[in-house]
């Protein structure tokens, strides 16, 4: 008995001395406690797209083809041979006529051609033209074609010095004969001569008139005017 008394009295005195050390010892420092706030959900920030202003550029207008310019058909100085013309006779002088556009007069009624370089007349000619059934139409054609050996589509009769005005046909060539009893089917025959001489002058573009009674005011009776040109 006296040794459980020995060694209640040693624990005693152990766990007295440990209380002691204990309360000697300084305390540790308080812990803060951490609160973690909650998450909110925070909205992403809203970017306006910025738009960026579309030009629309209109489409350029079409540019239009200029009209061909309107033909001048005056008469600056005419021809004037030493004696009429009969069918078959020509007239052709442009010695020292500057340049200038072509323009050719076809005159129905006096059976006529008259020829221009600037207003300046430099060639005249008799003719035949389309019969009553076939007649040659009236108005202002330019030159469509030329061609120096041509043969008809239609009556496969050779139209040399060929310059067509129409689409259906109606040409100025040459023929064998110019006599008043010759007609054609529509176009205009030439002396060969003189066709040939237009043909070198003419270009595709040259404007033609057909018509009746051309400047009677300026030719009168005598549809002729002398050799030499006159001002």
């Amino acid at each position: 008995m006296p040794s459980r008394r020995k060694n209640r009295v040693a624990l005693n005195a152990l766990a007295a001395a440990i209380l002691v050390a204990l309360l000697a010892s300084p305390a540790p420092p308080p812990v803060s406690a951490q609160i973690e706030a909650p998450a909110r959900n925070v909205a992403a920030p809203v970017t306006t797209p910025v738009t960026t202003p579309v030009t629309t550029t209109a489409a350029p207008a079409p540019i239009l083809a200029a009209a061909p310019a309107k033909p001048e058909f005056a008469v600056v100085s005419p021809l004037s041979p030493d004696a009429p013309i009969r069918p078959g006779d020509y007239a052709w002088n442009a010695d020292g006529v500057p340049a200038g556009p072509l323009t050719v007069v076809i005159d129905l009624e006096w059976r006529y051609v008259y020829v221009y370089r600037g207003g300046i007349e430099i060639g005249r000619s008799s003719m035949i033209y389309g019969a009553d059934d076939k007649p040659t139409p009236t108005g202002i054609y330019p030159i469509l074609q030329r061609k120096r050996h041509h043969i008809s589509n239609l009556y496969g009769a050779p139209m040399p010095y060929m310059l067509r005005l129409t689409n259906d046909g109606i040409s100025i060539h040459a023929s064998e004969e110019i006599r008043d009893e010759y007609a054609t089917h529509g176009c205009i025959g030439l002396p060969d001569e003189f066709a040939a001489a237009l043909f070198a002058e003419a270009k595709v573009g040259d404007y033609v008139l057909v018509t009746k009674n051309w400047k009677r005011d300026i030719y009168g009776a005598q549809p002729f005017a002398p050799m030499q040109h006159t001002t």
